[in-house]
């Protein structure tokens, strides 16, 4: 789970697939925050103390890997029914108006949110994320596979125990220019190694990802109105492809596109104050 208390106060939420804990600072119009697999709402720990000033930011820990309670038998862990999930959220905390931040694998999600249940989001902003034909990318298409077995996905959490391995291109070493501090990648790979429950909901989400779920959002996303910010990595290893920002921002019919420099997919943790800049700006100019 997330420990960065710059993210406030701890609260959770009961939602009929599972409890969901989430962190809450600020107050204004509500940004919501999702992150990818092997990750949790520490993703966004440099942004968010930039924006509480002005907006109500709540960070939840999404069930994708690095969540401390797991979801209930039988939930649905497709892209869709995540995009439910997420609406489900929504209404539980009573939110309108939402400002959907969203990057790597809760990028595809957020789309699919915005194909599905777009009745409470006002705006939307992804960062580099799955879209398209790119789910999951191709250094990372392996945990499709180790996460499939009891043993493989015991043998996955357990290597991920490692610095080494963790900034190898199949694990982190893509994501960021920069590595991670050693408490973050603990919050993000002891719940994998230590939690049973967090491994059965794992194994259920690789089982479920598939290209047909993003060329179906990605197509959707044509009737999504709403102003629409992508903020984009020129990064060097092409772990999410800049033609995919293209294509995103070409299918969005209100879109504005924005690149950063010097940073890999995490753009919140190698280009923190600018991405907060850009999403202020878009927050502020946007109708």
């Amino acid at each position: 789970m997330a420990i960065s208390v710059q993210l406030g106060d701890l609260h959770r939420a009961d939602l009929t697939a599972g409890p969901v804990e989430f962190r809450e600072k600020g107050s204004g119009t509500p940004i919501v925050f999702l992150h990818g697999i092997i990750a949790n709402g520490d993703v966004w720990r440099n942004v968010v103390p930039e924006l509480v000033g002005e907006y109500r930011c709540i960070t939840p820990d999404w069930p994708l890997g690095s969540h401390r309670l797991p979801m209930r038998d039988g939930t649905d862990f497709t892209l869709f029914g995540l995009a439910t999930l997420i609406d489900d959220f929504l209404e539980a905390l009573e939110l309108t108006d939402v400002v959907l931040v969203a990057n790597d694998t809760g990028g595809a999600i957020a789309q699919a949110v915005a194909v599905r249940h777009p009745h409470r989001l006002g705006r939307l902003v992804l960062t580099p994320c799955d879209a398209f034909d790119n789910f999951l990318p191709l250094p990372i298409k392996h945990l499709q596979i180790l996460g499939r077995t009891p043993v493989g996905l015991y043998l996955l959490a357990q290597s991920l125990r490692s610095p080494l391995i963790q900034r190898l291109p199949i694990a982190f070493g893509r994501l960021t220019e920069r590595p991670i501090p050693a408490e973050i990648m603990r919050s993000y790979t002891e719940p994998l190694r230590r939690i049973s429950g967090v491994r059965r909901d794992f194994a259920g989400l690789v089982r479920a990802i598939s290209t047909r779920f993003t060329e179906e959002a990605g197509r959707g996303l044509a009737s999504f109105s709403r102003p629409t910010l992508i903020v984009w990595a020129r990064e060097r290893h092409r772990f999410f492809p800049v033609r995919y920002a293209h294509q995103l921002a070409d299918n969005l019919p209100n879109a504005r596109l924005e690149f950063l420099d010097d940073s890999g997919p995490f753009v919140s943790e190698d280009q923190p104050m600018a991405l907060a800049g850009l999403i202020r700006d878009f927050l502020e100019t946007s109708p």
